[in-house]
Parts: structure tokens; C-alpha cells; sequence
């Protein structure tokens, strides 16, 4: 493969290369929530590792917490974006990577956030002379059709002159979010999958303004459930490239740049077949915080009295290499570096980076 971007964050035309190279490879890149600067330097160390590019993107909680919780909420999370977005502008590039920088679910009363980011963006590019974010999710996909379509013009036509793209939803994926969603059980199930005339009237809407990205609903949902709640359909991606192909006369059997959300506990074959109907990106959150906290609670089983005591009681041995917390910490970054070698491995990115 021609390494062919600079390596650090990628936006606009980049960002729209590397997409294209994800669709004609056949692989897709994880999309990994991150909290704190640990969970963002796991997700960059892992991609080096395996020599892919990567996604990283926050949560309105997530972009909070980053911020800390001794803020205000709503100052935090615009706070939180933006400091979490220049520490990955600062140190993407030492990793000989590119990244993508995204935020997350932002519903009906989230896109004041989003506004707010695009504000800051602007700031972002008459200094730098680049945005600060890659993309913005825009999640209303529990309001009526038209309602979602129009806003996210709005959205979108407010970012395309900043060189960024936004990501739409289309249906609902099930399971909770940072406060975005329903539990899976309470949706109608046929909500759960969108149908290939929406998507074909988000793609008359918003492609003559902009760049944009579906997340379209095949059944996925956040959170790992009970095998046999949801019933994944990736065949409806299948059919929504078709329809869009077909309509326009255009000369790409995938003209959608797709998403799949709810990555967290799905099967490989789904993954696989995903992929092959043009999902360039899998959001992956679930399983990536198990994993960070597996590797804390390892080491703190491993040494409890680390936890309770500076000096052993019974050794008098000085335990402060164990309780420190540079020590802890990397062993839940280690854990999650694992699941993500899992993560770049089922989606095909392996040894794909495009970075010079």
C-alpha cells in the first residue's frame, strides 16, 4: 500500500482518502471512546503497534470526565473536547500514524455542545490553519426524519467550510450511551433497522452540501447483551448502497461511507460482512473499558496490600512502587492494547496505515 498522508491528524480531503482506502482494501478502522490521556495514548500505542491508522473519538461523558468532574458539565464537556483534541494533534504525529478525531452521540439536547465545538473550531483553524476535530456525530435519529435530515444540513453546512465532515444516524442502535439511547428492550424492534429509502433521502439531502458519514441501523446495539436479543442484518447496508447507486446512475457499487455502532461483542463474520458492504469504521467502547479495567484489577489482586498500606504491615517492605499510579494505570493500558490488537485484527487494518 502507498503510504501517501502525513502522519497526525487526517481532515477534509484526507480524511476522505483514507476512507476511500479503508473501502477499496476491504478493512475498517475502530473507533475507540476514550476518557483520559491514558485510554487516548492506549488507542495510539496500539494502532503503531499494528501499523494502522485509528479513530478516536469522545463522548459528551467522556469528553466531561476528561475535563474533570470539579467543572461545571456543560463547560466541561467543550472544555474536555477541545484539551483532549490538542493532546492528540500534539503526539499523533510521534506515533507515525493518522488519526481521526471524532465526537460521539450527540442528540436533540447535545448539539449545543456540538455548536460549541464548532465554535472553537473556527478558532482552531485562524490560528493553526486546520480544524480542530476531524468529524462531529450528529444522533437524531429519535426524531422524525425530516427534523434529523434538516438539522444535520445545518450542521453540516456549518463544518464543510472548516474542512470537516459530520456522521449521521439513521435508525436507532440499541443500548445506552453516556445518557444517549434507550435500553434495548424498550425499543421497537423495527426501529432497530433503518431502511434503504431513508438513506437515500439523507444522500439526496446532504451530499451536494458536504462530506458526510450513516450510521445506519442493522440491529446493533451499545453494550454486549444476552446472545439472542438482537439479530444483526448487515444485509440492509448491502441494499442501501444499492438503492443509492442505482438512483443516481453512479459509477461506485458503495458510494456510502458507512458505520457500524454497537461494534462491542459482535461475531467476527458480522464484522467481515460489514465490511464488505462499505463500513470504513466500527465503534468499539464496551469492551475497551472491561479491558482497562481488567488489567487495574489484575494488578491490584495481584498486590492488595499496596492498596490498604504505604508499608507492608507485616514485611515493613515500602510499597509505593506498587500503589503508584503510573504502575496500575499501564497495566489497564496493557489490557486494552490487547483487545485492541483483537479489534485492528477482525477489522483487516493490520500493517494498512497510509501514514508517510
Amino acid at each position: 500500500m502507498t503510504k501517501q498522508l502525513p502522519a497526525g491528524v487526517v481532515f477534509g480531503e484526507e480524511y476522505q482518502k483514507l476512507i476511500s482506502e479503508c473501502k477499496a482494501g476491504s478493512y475498517a478502522l475502530p473507533a475507540v471512546n476514550v476518557v483520559g490521556t491514558d485510554s487516548i495514548n492506549a488507542v495510539m500505542e496500539a494502532a503503531a503497534k499494528n501499523g494502522s491508522d485509528v479513530i478516536v473519538q469522545l463522548s459528551n461523558g467522556g469528553a466531561s470526565f476528561y475535563a474533570g468532574k470539579g467543572l461545571d458539565a456543560t463547560e466541561s464537556m467543550v472544555l474536555g473536547a477541545v484539551s483532549a483534541a490538542q493532546h492528540v494533534h500534539l503526539l499523533a504525529k510521534h506515533y507515525g500514524i493518522c488519526v481521526v478525531l471524532h465526537t460521539d452521540h450527540a442528540n436533540r439536547k447535545l448539539i449545543p455542545w456540538i455548536d460549541a465545538l464548532i465554535d472553537r473550531g473556527e478558532d482552531y483553524k485562524k490560528t493553526f490553519g486546520v480544524p480542530l476535530f476531524s468529524s462531529h456525530m450528529v444522533d437524531l435519529s429519535e426524531e422524525p426524519l425530516d427534523e434529523n435530515l434538516s438539522e444535520s444540513a445545518r450542521l453540516l453546512k456549518r463544518v464543510v467550510g472548516l474542512d470537516m465532515s459530520i456522521e449521521i444516524e439513521l435508525g436507532i442502535t440499541g443500548g445506552e450511551e453516556d445518557g444517549v439511547g434507550s435500553d434495548v428492550d424498550t425499543i421497537d424492534n423495527s426501529k432497530l433497522y433503518t431502511q434503504p429509502e431513508d438513506v437515500l433521502q439523507a444522500y439526496d439531502q446532504l451530499n451536494s452540501i458536504g462530506h458526510f458519514s450513516i450510521a445506519a441501523s442493522f440491529g446493533n446495539v451499545h453494550g454486549v447483551y444476552k446472545p439472542g436479543n438482537v439479530v444483526l442484518r448487515p444485509k440492509i447496508l448491502d441494499a442501501s448502497q444499492k438503492l443509492v447507486s442505482a438512483t443516481h446512475g453512479l459509477a461506485s457499487d458503495k458510494p456510502l461511507d458507512l458505520v457500524f455502532h454497537g461494534g462491542s461483542g459482535s461475531s467476527a463474520e458480522s464484522i467481515k460482512e460489514a465490511i464488505s458492504y462499505g463500513v470504513f469504521k466500527m465503534n468499539i467502547d464496551t469492551d475497551t473499558q472491561f479491558a482497562f479495567s481488567r488489567g487495574v484489577g489484575k494488578f491490584v489482586a495481584e498486590n492488595p496490600m499496596a492498596f490498604l498500606h504505604q508499608i507492608h504491615p507485616e514485611t515493613d517492605q515500602p510499597l509505593k512502587k506498587f500503589y503508584d499510579p503510573r504502575k496500575w494505570l499501564r497495566s489497564g493500558e496493557e489490557t486494552m492494547i490487547e483487545r485492541l490488537d483483537q479489534a485492528f485484527s477482525e477489522l483487516g487494518s493490520v500493517g494498512k496505515s497510509v501514514a508517510k
